[in-house]
């Protein structure tokens, strides 16, 4: 049997096949330190290559050696320490040349590996999805419906057009029989003449013959041939599939502090990343709010420096306006995305929670809100609490530094096993 080996060089003579397979190989360390990056990056930079760092001791190769146990015979060259007779101790256990450096011996550093802009993400998004996505697939399937076109000679017997078929049939039959036909009746003309003066003869038993001959050609034509069949073709057209849309609504309140907002612009980057890579057709709605909400686009989203007091109801009641008015659940898959400090008038937050039960949840696939950096939680999360309880399809979480936000998006959007 012949084997094809690839050793194709891929820029600056380096092979792809040993990078894939050295990818494979050490896919839990480079994941690891794929995450570990998130954290020291600026909100410009998340969607960039990385050089990560393996330890050294994660890529040793196994070795063969003698074991410490037995009995050996060996020559030493003379030393000053010993002479004939003495025993030499064994050297303690772990006692060859490590990965860490001391002040008698060397060491050896870290392993750094480059990942490409694509690399990156695709570690960085592995096995997420969006939940429930019960509608359609947005990123792997292509819906169809099906359309008339026409009518072809060949399909399967529930597609034959009954109508179609007979007239087919019948105009076979009239253009097949007309020459027929036209001879008998002159035919039977002439003989009804010979026979209406009496003649008799071998004439008239000719003209007999003919006429039963044409008749006999006649009933030979079929009633209906497998040519005269009609099938009701049908072509799969392309259609969009059921569309997505996800709201993002960020906090930018007094409370909200420059570390607080840094963390909500991380988080909501990694989210709209996620989303643009993964899904084809797919809206993103965003709505900034502090005593008022107002719907922006990605620009304002990010880098506008208005703020405010606190009022987060108003957020989500131009969710649901806007549901109401561009996106209908019958529609479309709706999602929602929050992230707040949880700072918010005492009697703002039950609102947040009624609007939540009685409006927007029910339109809902999925809705994960995030509390960021509050050492206890607030009134909000009390609320929301109650929220999650009734609805199996709300999650929360909390952050508390840069290096939790990685983390926290992959709970909040893991892929859900069938």
């Amino acid at each position: 049997m012949s084997q094809v080996i690839d050793r194709r060089l891929n820029g600056k003579n380096k092979s792809a096949v040993n990078r894939q397979r050295f990818i494979r190989r050490y896919k839990s360390q480079i994941k690891r330190a794929v995450g570990e990056a998130i954290a020291g990056r600026s909100i410009t930079e998340i969607d960039k290559g990385e050089k990560v760092s393996i330890p050294a001791k994660d890529i040793s190769e196994p070795v063969f050696g003698h074991a410490p146990a037995g009995r050996r015979e060996a020559v030493h060259p003379g030393n000053r320490e010993f002479v004939t007779g003495d025993q030499v101790k064994r050297p303690p256990a772990g006692g060859g040349q490590g990965a860490g450096a001391s002040r008698e011996t060397g060491g050896e550093d870290d392993f750094a590996f480059s990942l490409s802009q694509e690399e990156f993400l695709e570690f960085f998004f592995e096995d997420l999805a969006l939940p429930d996505l019960v509608k359609t697939q947005l990123a792997t399937i292509t819906e169809h419906k099906s359309v008339r076109a026409g009518y072809t000679p060949d399909g399967i017997p529930a597609n034959i057009d009954v109508v179609r078929s007979l007239k087919g049939a019948l105009a076979r039959r009239i253009a097949l029989g007309a020459p027929h036909r036209r001879r008998l009746h002159e035919a039977e003309a002439e003989l009804e003449d010979l026979q209406a003066g009496g003649e008799q003869g071998a004439a008239v038993e000719a003209l007999e013959e003919e006429i039963a001959e044409l008749r006999r050609r006649i009933d030979r034509i079929p009633f209906i041939d497998t040519f005269d069949l009609r099938y009701s073709n049908r072509v799969k057209q392309p259609k969009p599939s059921t569309q997505a849309v996800m709201f993002c609504l960020m906090d930018v309140s007094g409370s909200m502090d420059a570390e607080r907002k840094d963390i909500a612009k991380r988080f909501f980057t990694l989210l709209y990343l996620f989303l643009s890579r993964n899904y084809e057709r797919i809206d993103v709605v965003f709505i900034r709010h502090h005593t008022t909400a107002v719907e922006v686009d990605e620009h304002d989203f990010f880098y506008a420096r208005e703020t405010g007091g606190t009022v987060v109801s108003s957020a989500l009641e131009l969710m649901y306006s806007v549901i109401r008015e561009r996106y209908p659940s019958s529609e479309w898959n709706i999602y929602g995305a929050q992230a707040s400090d949880g700072d918010n008038w005492n009697d703002d937050s039950p609102l947040c929670r009624d609007l939540l039960l009685g409006k927007i949840m029910p339109c809902l696939q999925y809705y994960a809100y995030v509390e960021i950096v509050a050492e206890q939680p607030q009134n909000l999360w009390m609320e929301y609490e109650q929220v999650k309880a009734a609805y199996g399809n709300f999650a929360m979480q909390r952050i508390k530094g840069l290096e939790d936000i990685y983390p926290v998006f992959r709970e909040l959007f893991k892929k859900q096993r069938t």
